[in-house]
């Protein structure tokens, strides 16, 4: 009795297991075949392109702006004026500055005469040449705060952009131009602090922008900032531009700066594996391998055994794929 219960019981599992074999639908998969040639580890960041040596000029004092250059373009030198603001209070007290120092100079000539006839005191001179220091200390500070309402460029170059027109009244916080020379450019990116450590001076980058996706843009680590950004958790990383980039200054790009590379290795896409695990299609079957990989770059993956060149791997792998499922092929990449 107890023999045919057991005989029962395996039937109705091989039964069972004809049943899903044959009628449960197979899992579409596509494969891909393990190729041959370059793999990069990089790391990602996003950056702005700007001059190497460029500066902003903005106002010491917030008045009004009668006269602007409207130069955008233009190649300014160092020291040249720029704009102008509004300077009639400065000037009027500088006016009256100028009226109070003659008339102490002329207090000072006629004390000095006085003295020299033995008819007023030392003290009296003494008093006059005080007053008259004080007062061209004061007239000092009268020109220079006259001459902050003179905007001037702080260094040669190129006016890049000029953002306010005569009339407005503009402050401290306000940029009014951004001056820089057009080459070189670099690239100031930031990299997130867990991968500044592979990040090095000399190494090759490539950037990407929307608008130039059919050229190949490169970059040079030029250097590394050595202080991070508590709050953002980020490093400043300098990416030198070639001078015949096709990039504009103040655009967006994203760069990937490769830290390491290998030649001639096998590679298959970073989809294929799972665990350190691929499933091989060989002779209608699958099977499921260990593999050991190397350099993972943002698409591909260095794979140094487990399998060989012209295999094809299952890519990408199903959710919850098992080596004893049935299978259906849609497509083999070349």
């Amino acid at each position: 009795m107890r023999l045919l219960t057991l005989c029962i019981v395996l039937i109705a599992a091989g039964l069972a297991a004809l049943i899903w074999w044959f009628f449960i639908d197979p899992v579409t998969v596509t494969l891909v075949r393990v190729t041959r040639g370059s793999a990069a580890e990089v790391v990602y960041a996003t950056g702005v392109v700007e001059p190497v040596s460029w500066a902003k000029v903005a106002p010491l004092a917030r008045k009004r702006l009668i006269k602007t250059c409207t130069c955008e373009g233009r190649l300014v030198k160092t020291g040249e004026e720029i704009a102008r603001q509004d300077s009639s209070l400065e000037q009027a007290a500088l006016d009256e500055l100028l009226a109070r120092r003659e008339k102490l100079e002329n207090d000072l000539r006629r004390a000095s005469e006085l003295l020299g006839r033995n008819v007023a005191a030392a003290t009296a001179v003494e008093q006059a040449s005080t007053a008259l220091k004080e007062i061209d200390a004061r007239v000092a500070a009268a020109r220079e705060a006259l001459d902050d309402l003179i905007l001037r460029a702080p260094i040669d170059g190129a006016v890049l952009r000029e953002d306010f027109s005569a009339g407005e009244i503009v402050g401290p916080g306000d940029v009014i131009f951004w001056i820089g020379q057009p080459r070189p450019l670099q690239v100031t990116a930031d990299v997130n602090e867990d991968d500044i450590a592979r990040v090095k001076a000399g190494q090759r980058t490539l950037l990407r922008h929307e608008g130039f996706l059919a050229d190949q843009l490169n970059a040079t680590v030029s250097r590394v900032t050595p202080k991070g950004d508590p709050t953002t958790k980020t490093f400043r990383v300098h990416l030198a531009l070639p001078d015949d980039t096709p990039l504009l200054i103040g655009m967006s790009v994203e760069a990937n700066i490769v830290t390491d590379e290998r030649q001639d290795t096998l590679l298959l896409p970073a989809e294929a594996l799972s665990d350190g695990h691929v499933f091989v299609f060989t002779n209608d079957k699958m099977q499921k391998k260990a593999v050991t990989t190397g350099i993972r770059g943002t698409r591909m993956v260095e794979i140094k055994d487990g399998v060989a060149e012209g295999e094809q791997i299952i890519a990408p792998l199903p959710q919850g794929i098992k080596d004893t499922m049935r299978i259906r092929v849609s497509g083999t990449a070349p």
